[in-house]
């Protein structure tokens, strides 16, 4: 089993596989070929560049918003996709402001669009805010994807979906996909907030008594 998150050492940033666990996966030499050999693909390729070329070039300088705008123009790509939450209209509003200002076409795409109610994937009342799944309209990853590949967009970007609604929109999404942001209310959509507070202010959240159950 790969546990790169407890080695602690990271030989291999720096290429030195003496200073990597036991089991690891730049010493499985198969799985290293079959990844390099991704890397001609002429897309993965670009897409691969494109990304150093922009982390260095704004390191500690650059917004993430003006990384995925420089990445996208490295990459050549002008028609742009943003699936947002409903929840972050304003937010949605400004993104796309600044991506037309900076000379691209952008499709967006709402959570709610299609209007379909949550009892369509039997949500029972008490799961659901107002009691009424008939009426309560659920959110719709897979219809937000499947817009913005009705409109060919060549390059999408996720804000604020909810988890597993993010996972859907990656699974029917045809262009490559980034995101902007996550969801996460509690924190004002930043999730790291609970990790670097995990042994204080939230330890009893993330480590309960039996460990975290399902309400």
């Amino acid at each position: 089993m790969y546990m790169c998150s407890k080695c602690g050492l990271a030989g291999c940033g720096k290429g030195d596989l003496e200073k990597t666990l036991p089991v690891c996966p730049s010493k499985n030499e198969e799985l290293v070929a079959k990844a390099k050999a991704e890397y001609s693909d002429p897309e993965n390729k670009l897409i691969a560049h494109s990304a150093a070329c922009t982390e260095h070039g704004g390191y500690c300088v650059d917004t993430r918003l003006v990384e995925i705008m420089k990445f996208a123009k490295r990459c050549g790509y002008k028609k742009l996709g943003l699936a947002f939450c409903g929840g972050l209209m304003n937010e949605a509003r400004t993104v796309v402001e600044v991506l037309e200002y900076n000379g691209f076409e952008v499709v967006s795409a709402m959570c709610k669009s299609g209007s379909m109610p949550k009892e369509l994937i039997g949500v029972e009342p008490k799961d659901t805010m107002s009691g009424h799944p008939e009426k309560e309209i659920m959110c719709n990853p897979i219809g937000q994807a499947m817009a913005l590949n009705e409109q060919k967009t060549e390059f999408n970007i996720l804000m604020g979906l909810c988890v597993g609604h993010d996972t859907l929109f990656l699974k029917y999404a045809e262009a490559p996909v980034t995101v902007l942001a996550v969801k996460d209310r509690v924190t004002a959509h930043n999730p790291l907030a609970a990790v670097y507070t995990a042994k204080s202010y939230n330890r009893k959240k993330l480590f309960p008594e039996g460990g975290i159950q399902i309400d």
